[in-house]
């Protein structure tokens, strides 16, 4: 019968296994890996990725990589190639082709059809006598690695190899391209990663809000009123058109007294506030309203206040 304890052995295996071939393949790495760079990084137009069974799923996977990470990219399904498909390869794209075997029919005729172009050829794979290794240009070739799998049948180890050996290749061609966060952000403008990577000024122009605001010396009533219509339980303390301090629910009730009503903002605000710029992004906005546990800010950019920013607002978009 198996136990539970059985059953943590096996995934324990079945990782130990993987991290081993990972540990085997990255010290196996050697000058063959920089010329695979190089080839892409000299790609004019498409890294073509191709893949059958569990290598494709593994191809699709460095494909979107690369497209997200400054190299353009898209993967082809080699049996579909065969079918009309060889027509989105161009003169000037670089194939990546994936086959542990090295002998898939499908993918090495996409190969004989990318040599026939005399477009570069690189491949993943397990043989470096293989077909596949023969007809490319450069043969990236994962060590003898047993797969997890107990019969050393099902691709485990081998498909992991694959994946980390392609995600090795997208991050070298971007760390040598200077692809920056910048970039990065470009190429996902949606989701919670997306929304991360924003900057400030961005985010204001895409949410604007008029700045709830009072003069340094206006009464507690003004002040009142202006945090109550502005709804972002805070003002802006302000002194000739510059900001001078901030006024928040709680520093109105670490303020109430019986004369209360006799002050003036400046008498009870917080000067010199924390403030944002508006080159910031809005998960580095995040951070320091986490840090200073704080839940709001004004925008500040040569002393004009330019917007605000709470955290209320930044949770109901239900990135954060």
């Amino acid at each position: 019968m198996t136990t539970d304890s059985d059953i943590l052995a096996y995934g324990q295996s079945v990782l130990e296994t993987e991290i081993k071939g990972l540990r085997l393949t990255a010290e196996s790495l050697d000058e063959t890996f920089s010329k695979a760079v190089r080839l892409i990084l000299g790609t004019q137009g498409h890294v073509i990725v191709i893949g059958m069974g569990k290598s494709g799923h593994i191809s699709r996977k460095i494909a979107a990589s690369f497209a997200s990470t400054g190299t353009p990219a898209f993967f082809l399904h080699p049996a579909e190639a065969a079918h009309g498909d060889l027509g989105m390869i161009t003169p000037d794209s670089t194939l990546l082709a994936l086959s542990f075997s090295g002998e898939s029919a499908e993918v090495n005729g996409v190969v004989d059809y990318v040599l026939d172009l005399k477009n570069p050829v690189i491949s993943i794979t397990g043989s470096a006598e293989s077909t596949l290794s023969s007809k490319s240009d450069v043969a990236l070739v994962l060590p003898m690695i047993p797969e997890a799998c107990p019969n050393n049948l099902a691709p485990t180890t081998s498909t992991t190899a694959s994946l980390a050996l392609g995600d090795a290749l997208c991050v070298a061609a971007m760390r040598a391209r200077g692809f920056s966060a910048e970039d990065f952000g470009k190429r996902h403008p949606a989701g919670k990663l997306g929304f991360g990577l924003k900057r400030v000024s961005q985010y204001l122009s895409e949410t604007p809000s008029d700045v709830p605001q009072v003069d340094k010396k206006a009464t507690m009533s003004a002040v009142i009123l202006e945090i109550t219509s502005g709804g972002k339980g805070c003002v802006a303390v302000m002194n000739s058109g510059v900001l001078c301090g901030i006024i928040t629910d709680g520093d109105l009730r670490r303020a109430m007294s019986s004369d209360i009503m006799t002050k003036s903002a400046q008498d009870i605000m917080s000067a010199s506030p924390f403030t944002l710029t508006p080159d910031m992004r809005i998960k580095d906005v995040l951070t320091a309203f986490t840090e200073r546990k704080i839940g709001n800010a004004f925008v500040v950019d040569k002393d004009e206040v330019l917007g605000l920013i709470d955290l209320k607002s930044l949770v109901s978009t239900g990135y954060v």
